[in-house]
């Protein structure tokens, strides 16, 4: 009839097969294994985030530290969600989530710097960002299609570090115009006759 139909019996015979393994089935492509590992990378980078943006939050000071410092908190607590939504999935992967604080700064992508001014402080996770973004779509295209749900956290997680990474940059532009990012723009032709 359907050759489709013939798969779908398939998938339920192989789905009572090895049960212990949750939701890692055949059609499982990736290497289990080495994605904990890289999981266990971004949770250590998402750490390392949420400890330097709560720093930089309670070390903020100055006329324009307050809005700063409000903008430090909430992205270290967007970061902690990031870390518990890999924490998460490296346990749906049967993997164990690396929280141990002995060598998290080496197992991070990004580092913990702790910036003297309030400029520093910006720089400092605005470049954090920057990796995280590239790192994380490293990631996004190495899992291709072989593990889409995993995929799916880490374009997620992307999709904020790139909007933390914006904040920064407008920031940055703010408090330090001529060190700011340029931005990417046309310049406008006035006609002049």
């Amino acid at each position: 009839m359907n050759e489709f139909l013939s798969d779908v019996k398939e998938i339920r015979q192989r789905a009572r097969k090895h049960l212990e393994q949750g939701p890692v089935t055949d059609g499982y492509k990736a290497d289990r294994t080495k994605v904990i590992a890289v999981l266990n990378e971004v949770l250590a980078t998402e750490l390392v985030c949420v400890l330097r943006y709560k720093r930089h939050y309670f070390m903020a000071s100055g006329i324009h530290a307050e809005p700063v410092a409000r903008e430090f908190l909430e992205h270290a607590n967007e970061e902690q969600v990031h870390a518990d939504m890999v924490a998460l999935r490296i346990t749906q992967l049967q993997g164990e989530p690396n929280f141990n604080p002995e060598g998290l700064a080496t197992r991070s992508h990004s580092e913990y710097v702790e910036g003297g001014s309030l400029v520093e402080m910006i720089r400092e996770d605005l470049v954090a960002e920057r990796i995280a973004v590239e790192s994380y779509s490293e990631i996004i295209r190495w899992l291709g299609n072989d593990d889409p749900t995993t995929r799916s956290v880490i374009e997620e997680i992307l999709k904020k570090e790139e909007e933390h990474a914006d904040d920064l940059s407008n920031m940055l532009a703010t408090f330090d115009p001529e060190k700011a990012p340029v931005p990417n723009t046309r310049m406008k032709s006035h006609g002049a006759s």
